[in-house]
């Protein structure tokens, strides 16, 4: 007989069997908040570089694979190339990737700090929209769970709080100012 516990939050830790000795699963983490807004309205504002930069980015930009860029209000689409800068770093601190998958609706994965993979999901449960934050593919090594594991987990729970904020009162948190480091909020 094994016995096998899973949790859902951070590193998921795990029993494969009686006297066997708890493991945790640095390579892969979920987040998830409630959000008090319609599909639509959180879709667009993971999925259009107007949405990203109002709670999320100083900048999105979106190149087309057959070229050219997206507009701010347009969706992002599968193959679409990615260029982003947060609040808060100056335009030397960016990060270049690819949308995966974009459903229209409701569902949208992209490479992050390739070879990482962040999927994120809007559900509804218990009548209560969730914004449901997936990383995965997080390299196994030391540095990776400093940097990423706990890094990326503390900068989404931010960002999700932030896009929580802005989309059920308007109030953005971020800090916009590059000569104030180490805060939270950029």
């Amino acid at each position: 007989m094994s016995l096998r516990l899973e949790f859902q939050q951070y590193s998921k830790p795990r029993l494969d069997g009686p006297g066997e000795k708890l493991v945790s699963d640095w390579t892969r983490f979920t987040k998830r908040v409630t959000v008090n807004a319609t599909n639509d309205a959180i879709y667009r504002a993971w999925a259009t570089r107007q949405g990203l930069e109002s709670w999320f980015l100083r900048k999105a930009e979106y190149s087309m694979p057959e070229g050219g860029e997206r507009g701010m209000k347009d969706f992002v689409m599968p193959g679409d190339r990615y260029l982003w800068a947060w609040h808060g770093w100056g335009d030397n601190a960016n990060l270049r990737g690819e949308i995966l998958e974009a459903d229209g609706s409701n569902r949208l994965i992209f490479t992050f700090h390739a070879p990482m993979i962040v999927s994120i999901a809007i559900l509804l449960e218990q009548d209560t929209k969730i914004v449901e934050l997936k990383q995965e593919h997080i390299p196994a090594d030391e540095n990776s769970r400093t940097s990423y594991f706990v890094g990326c987990g503390e900068g989404w729970t931010f960002y999700l709080a932030n896009l929580k904020s802005v989309l059920e009162g308007g109030l953005d948190l971020r800090n916009r100012d590059p000569r104030l480091q180490s805060v939270i909020n950029s």
